[in-house]
């Protein structure tokens, strides 16, 4: 007969213990330090489909479907898309998707910079306003309660 787990705070939480990779503040910044990336992945995707976007051939649902399986930009957007979601799905092995989720909202940041950056689109001040917002929105959300 398989022993029984204790109750109440005592019993063990998957992807916590020891062999979960050390502390839980290492464990901690490493989720966070892998969700930061993913946005920036997730920023370099979005610039590879805007950029293959452009070379879609929208003549019949054949030329769409070829032009898009052939063309690098795009294929490597969403190759780049994967990835990001294995890695976040790695990162919440050990961390709390209330935690992780809302880092994924800076890839708006990692994006409007790269769209002023790479394909010269204007931003107004109702843009930057709105990436302060978010910003100052994940600041709040990842706000340890316990710090207060």
């Amino acid at each position: 007969m398989p022993e029984a787990l204790p109750s109440g705070d005592a019993a063990p939480r998957a992807g916590r213990g020891p062999a979960a990779g050390g502390s839980g503040t290492l464990r901690r910044r490493k989720a966070i330090v892998l969700v930061l990336f993913c946005t920036v992945l997730g920023a370099a995707a979005q610039l590879l489909l805007k950029v293959g976007s452009q070379a879609v051939n929208t003549a019949s649902l054949y030329a769409i479907v070829w032009s898009m399986a052939t063309n690098v930009p795009l294929v490597s957007g969403l190759a780049l898309y994967g990835l990001s979601m294995v890695l976040f799905v790695h990162a919440l092995r050990n961390e709390q998707l209330s935690l992780l989720y809302p880092l994924i909202s800076l890839t708006y940041i990692w994006v409007t910079a790269v769209s002023i950056l790479f394909l010269n689109e204007s931003v107004s001040f109702w843009k930057l306003a709105g990436v302060v917002v978010i910003v100052a929105g994940v600041a709040c959300l990842g706000k340890d309660p316990s710090a207060a």
